[in-house]
Order: C-alpha cells, then structure tokens, then sequence
C-alpha cells in the first residue's frame, strides 16, 4: 500500500481523510512495515464502507487487515439505526460467527509429550474435519429451530458441557433475536448434520503450549501459566451462515436499489436496519451466530471426552469464546460531531465486525464479573506453525474501534497462490521436524494454509498492542493441529 494517500496519526494509526462520497474518515491500525505490505485494495474497500448510509465516527481496519468481499477483512464500522444506517452481509461476512474459543488445562509439555502421537490420532478420529464434514447429530426441523434459537445453551442442555461455559461465552452463548423462520430451508438443510463439525479453510483445533506470559496480573485472572497446555477450536456456521450470507447479498442489491442507496461497490449490497430486508437478515444472522456457538460447544464436548480416553485427570476449562463476523447491538458513546445530532450521550449502534474480534475494556458490564477489572480476553489464532496470543480488551479500544480488535493473522497471499508454492506433504513434514503434528484429511488443504501464506501474526499483535486496542497477556505455540 503507498503510503501517500494516508495521514499518520502516531506509528500505529493511519487516517484517510474524507474524500469524494465517504461520510466519515477511515482509520488504519498498523505499524509502518504492515501497511506497505497490505493491498491496496484495503485502502479501496474501507474508503467505500465509509460512504455508507448511517455510517458513525470512523470506518476502521485492524492490523491483520486484507481484501474480503466487500468489507476487508479485518474492517470495523457501526451505523446508527436511527440516522438511516444499514446492515451488510458484505460486512459480517460468509462463515457468520467464525471464532475462537480458548480451554485451559493444568496439564504440562511433560504430560503431553509421551502421549502426543497418540493425542493427535485421537483427536484425528474424534473432531469430523474437512470439506463436507459430518458430525454425528442429525437435526430434525424442530431441533433444528430450538438449536438456532438457543446456540450453546441449547448444547448444554441437551448435556454437552455445563452451565459455567455459558458464562464464559459472548451473550452467555445465545444471541437474543434469532429468527429461524428467516434461515431458508436450503440452509438449514445444509447444516442438517454438520453440528459438531471443524469445517474446512482456516479452520483448526489446536493443542498449544504457553511460552510465555507478558502480563502476571491478568494471567492469572485467566488461569494461565508458562508452561501449561491450551487447547483452541476455531470454526464458525458451517454451510448454514454461508448460504444465509450467499442469499441475503443478493436480496439486498435490490434492496438498496429500491431505497435509492447508491453502492460504490455491489459486493457492499445492504438494507436500512429499520427495513423488512434489513430485519430479516438480522434475525437470520443472529440464528447463524448461534449454530456457531452450538458447534463449538458440542466440539467442546467431543474434545473433552477424547481427552478424558487419553490423561483422565485432565480438566478443561473455557476459558473464553469470542467470534470474529458479526453485526452486533451495542451502546457505545459517541462525540456529538461524529453523530451530527444528539449530545455525544450513549448511542445503540450496530457494529459490524469482519475478521475482527470485540475487545471490550475493564469496566464493561456485559463482561462475566471476573472479567470485568482485566477486560475481555481476546484470542488471536495463530497458522499452524507459528504463534496464537491471548491478549485483553482495553478501555482505550471502546473509543479507539467501537471495542474491537485483530483477529488473526491475516492472509498475505490468496489460497491458489498458496497451492503453487507449497506442497501440502512437505508442509506436514517441516512443521513435525519442529514438533507439530498436523493431522488433516486435506493436503490441498494444509498447503492452502501453510504458515508462509500469512502475515507475521507476532507483528500484527505488537502493532494492536502498541495501538491500545488490546493488550498482550500470553503467547501460545501449537503441539497438535488438526486442520479441515
């Protein structure tokens, strides 16, 4: 990205002044080094978010950020329901609800080691993985409808995990609003048996290790030490969230065609949040957020007992379950220039978050009250054989991006690329000359998501530290993976 057409606010924030059509600036976090790595295409595409009806103080790009459909991914931007703001599919994304949950053990390296092969087989055998994945619940209508209604608590009723996870859970596992008479029958008939199921794509389960703590205090709060062993899953919606994004894109070009909305791109096709399109999809998003939240309970479940056949001693606690694509309600407090109207007073926004994790800061009382004086942890996934971190919320990111932070990585070269440079094979045996061991049904896959297709995840999370949007707590390397 040339660095011309941006303003440098500090070395970890970047502006875009208001040009053309855009209602509002737009506001880069990165260091220097990944600014001129990222495409130009991110420059483009939150230039365009910007110009979009209701759109509220900034539109915002984390430091993993890169090209997506629509919004980059790795964009943030909320839209006042009262001011004409919209809702985008664009915006939330495809895989709804993709995110991370965190377990902590009180396991060592020491334990895992003599077990490792056979833990990773295991887990190999036990978690449905890959393109077209089945689990082995088999939904009927009715479940069907009480499963997107309901998310994990819907899981733990029906007894896989207990009632301390919810609390560890955005929303306490279930996102109020679910619609699942807007899910079309096509989706549900997707998701049918795909419950309890990692997907494919980026999507892992993972057995880490801390190496190392960089805040004693919060560590603590979250029950993590060097040494001791993680385990994160890392999936969404599964076809159910696709199909409603692949429907709803195209419902809402005409939408905003009929509201006289002009589009500076049709991949940023969205509806007034106060429209009957608009009202729709939202219902249909949040019963998507809740398939994600179901199917990464039940994986919790099926990890736990795979677990228990190996080390029956070992105890699995979440930790945390933060989603990455989302449009959420939230009160937020905005200055009355950014609002035009209004006295700066807290305003409900609906916060789009593609490829961007929320990080609400200390204080915030949504947060489960152990939280509530750390912030919330914040888990950034990590690419096979490189690091994920655990960081916290800041109270700086509540004004900084609406509460939101990085998510990953991000991707710094395209998945075909990736396939013409790396050999799925040799992917597998470098990182177990390094003591990973990747279990996949896919080498397609693997070599779609080698390491070196992604930006240094080790930068992205210095510059979101340095920028104050959240803050370093712990950083975690993979033992075990097993990749879609």
């Amino acid at each position: 990205m040339e660095l011309r057409n941006l303003k440098k606010q500090s070395d970890y924030q970047w502006l875009i002044e208001p040009i053309g059509k855009m209602r509002v600036p737009a506001i880069i976090y990165a260091d220097e080094t990944l600014i001129k790595e990222m495409d130009e295409k991110v420059c483009e595409q939150i230039a365009n978010v910007a110009s979009l009806p209701g759109i509220v103080k900034a539109c915002y790009a984390m430091p993993d950020a890169h090209w997506g459909y629509g919004f980059p991914i790795g964009g943030v931007a909320a839209f006042d329901p009262n001011e004409g703001g919209v809702v985008s599919a664009g915006g939330v994304g495809f895989d709804i609800s993709c995110g991370v949950r965190t377990l902590t053990t009180e396991l060592t390296v020491e334990d895992i080691e003599p077990v490792k092969t056979k833990l990773a087989d295991v887990l190999a055998r036990k978690i449905p993985a890959g393109v077209g994945s089945r689990g082995k619940l088999l939904l009927s209508p009715s479940e069907m409808d009480d499963m997107l209604s309901g998310g994990a608590r819907w899981a733990v009723e029906r007894g896989y995990g207990t009632a301390e996870d919810l609390a560890h859970i955005e929303e306490q596992g279930c996102a109020a609003g679910a619609k699942p008479k807007y899910v079309s029958n096509e989706a549900k008939k997707r998701q049918r048996d795909e419950v309890g199921t990692l997907g494919s794509g980026n999507h892992y389960l993972e057995v880490q290790h801390i190496t190392e703590i960089f805040n004693d205090k919060i560590a603590q709060v979250y029950g993590l030490q060097k040494g001791r062993i993680t385990i994160s899953i890392h999936c969404g919606s599964r076809g159910l969230g696709h199909q409603i994004a692949t429907e709803f894109s195209k419902t809402m070009v005409t939408a905003a065609k009929e509201q006289g909305i002009e589009l500076p791109d049709r991949e940023l096709a969205c509806a007034p949040i106060k429209s009957p399109v608009g009202e729709r999809y939202l219902g249909a998003m949040r019963a998507a957020i809740n398939c994600a939240l179901a199917n990464r309970q039940v994986l919790t479940d099926l990890v736990r007992k795979a677990l228990a056949g190996i080390l029956p001693k070992a105890e699995l606690k979440l930790l945390y379950d933060v989603s990455h694509n989302t449009c959420k309600e939230e009160l937020h407090t905005v200055p009355s220039t950014a609002l035009r109207t209004g006295n700066g007073r807290q305003k409900l926004l609906f916060v789009h978050r593609k490829g961007a994790t929320r990080a609400f800061g200390p204080g915030e009382p949504t947060l489960a009250p152990e939280f509530r004086d750390t912030g919330q942890p914040v888990l950034i996934g990590g690419t096979m054989g490189t690091a994920s971190y655990i960081l916290a919320g800041t109270s700086e990111s509540m004004s900084l991006s609406f509460g939101s932070s990085c998510h990953g990585a991000g991707r710094s070269m395209s998945r075909s690329q990736a396939k013409r440079r790396w050999q799925g094979r040799d992917v597998v045996k470098n990182l177990e000359l390094h003591g990973i061991l990747i279990r996949s049904p896919s080498f397609r896959g693997v070599a779609e998501e080698a390491p070196g297709a992604y930006k240094d995840v080790n930068a992205v999370v210095e510059a979101a530290h340095n920028a104050n949007l959240s803050r370093k707590v712990a950083k975690l390397i993979p033992l075990v993976c097993i990749k879609g």
